[in-house]
């Protein structure tokens, strides 16, 4: 069967389609089947239709203050997906293939990457389990591919205009032990119910508390988080649970070379009600300030209205310049690609 979203609607229609019936009960099928050796298996279904096994990364590249096109620490981005698909128990994809498949697939579609200051091109390198299987286990076969588009600011409201947050008490994102720190495909979606409900009730997105305790700060949705309190920023330490983000630790080792203080520790609810400063980090939202965090029915303001915060804007400014090639880049962190 086939779902088809109707226009202007939510709901869904059904639209079956089934062969035609070919034996009716109690005549002898018209298929050449060994009834004999029949074991649990199909031959024209991918694992990842049924398991999910698929890893994936999100990347970007853009045009440059130099008058070229340049990608941001694809290495990272390669080391991160090597520890994704040995967690799903595929072949990892060897770093120099990874960065050569991004380059070829930015050079194969260079008329799709904005004008300077107008957007980037999204790159989704994909590793996913293709080879026919219907029992539980790995796939026989696995199939790398990398997709692109023309993207501009990942929130409606604009890059830096700040987002509104509401601690999410129902639902866990991840737990010990469990999938949280993979980007692996089947980690998003269950997310798509808490990050709908908030939005209808007119917040940005959710922020996830720990599974143990619920009572420290794990990640937003789709990105990292960070608390500033004076000249200190905090944010989560990995442990399993937390996306290892590349702009998360990029965020780190500028901030830490900027002079701040720099802890990866826990980061407790009440802290972060308490903080000056709130902004999440990830790839697609770059740096985005928090406007205001709701905890229990309490809304803690952070940033004057429609203004980014005062860390949250110089660090945003202070990655961007370097990834644009606007500003020097002491971290090696840039490859030109075209």
């Amino acid at each position: 069967s086939v779902l088809r979203p109707q226009p202007a609607s939510r709901q869904f229609a059904l639209q079956l389609k089934c062969p035609p019936v070919t034996a009716l009960a109690g005549t002898r099928p018209k298929v050449d089947i060994d009834w004999d050796t029949l074991g649990f298996g199909l031959q024209n279904v991918a694992a990842v239709l049924n398991y999910g096994q698929a890893a994936f990364e999100g990347m970007k590249a853009q045009r440059s203050h130099k008058d070229r096109i340049v990608v941001f620490r694809p290495d990272r981005n390669a080391e991160r997906l090597h520890q994704g698909a040995e967690r799903l128990i595929m072949p990892p994809v060897p770093k120099d293939m990874f960065i050569d498949a991004v380059t070829a697939t930015v050079r194969a579609n260079v008329d799709y990457v904005p004008p300077l200051g107008k957007g980037s091109m999204y790159l989704r390198p994909l590793l996913m389990g293709t080879g026919p299987i219907l029992g539980l286990g790995p796939a026989p076969s696995y199939t790398f591919a990398i997709y692109c588009a023309a993207v501009g600011a990942y929130f409606k409201s604009g890059q830096l205009t700040p987002i509104d947050l509401i601690v999410e008490e129902r639902f866990h994102r991840a737990a010990p032990g469990g999938m949280g720190g993979t980007k692996a495909a089947g980690n998003y979606s269950p997310v798509l119910v808490t990050q709908l409900a908030a939005k209808k009730a007119g917040y940005s997105d959710v922020v996830y508390l720990d599974a143990k305790t619920d009572t420290y700060l794990e990640e937003v949705s789709s990105c990292n988080i960070f608390c500033v309190k004076g000249n200190t920023i905090k944010t989560p330490p990995l442990q399993g649970t937390i996306l290892p983000g590349v702009t998360r630790r990029s965020i780190l080792e500028l901030a830490a070379h900027r002079g701040y203080q720099v802890e990866e520790v826990p980061v407790s609810v009440h802290e972060a009600m308490e903080a000056d400063e709130l902004f999440t980090t990830g790839t697609a939202v770059v740096v985005c300030s928090v406007g205001s965090l709701t905890y229990q029915g309490r809304r803690r303001e952070f940033t004057q209205q429609g203004q980014p915060g005062k860390v949250a804007l110089e660090m945003y400014t202070s990655l961007t310049d370097i990834q644009a090639e606007k500003a020097d880049d002491p971290f090696g962190w840039v490859v030109p690609v075209a």
